[in-house]
């Protein structure tokens, strides 16, 4: 079974383009909406994810909406703890593969690291 973590070095979910994702202000709050709109920098990327070294800046202080915990995604999509990790993969490997492609160095390498890669 595919166990969802975190890639380092991927960024996918640091391309923020607010056209890309209509539905901010469902799950988002009005503040939150602000601040989301606030860190989308050229090209849709975070202004906060350094595209030299592929991490993000302020990991450690990133905003709610940036966390994949199972109570923030409980209050911001409905989705329960047991459902988490097949969720978070499967967003995952949407977002992987709209940023780099489905047969991306980086989609390798998140499959690999979920236990869906030879």
């Amino acid at each position: 079974m595919a166990t969802w973590l975190c890639v380092k070095q991927c960024g996918a979910c640091c391309h923020l383009e607010p056209a890309e994702r209509p539905e901010l202000a469902d799950y988002l709050t009005p503040e939150e909406l602000d601040l989301y709109l606030s860190m989308v920098g050229e090209g849709g990327w975070c202004v906060n994810f350094d595209r030299i070294t592929r991490e993000c800046r302020i990991y450690p202080n990133r905003p709610r909406f940036c966390r994949v915990e199972a109570d923030i995604f409980d209050e911001m999509y409905g989705v329960e703890a047991d459902e988490l990790n097949d969720f978070a993969i499967e967003c995952c490997q949407e977002q992987i593969e709209g940023v780099y492609g489905d047969r991306s160095l980086e989609m390798l390498r998140f499959n690999h690291a979920i236990g869906m890669g030879k």
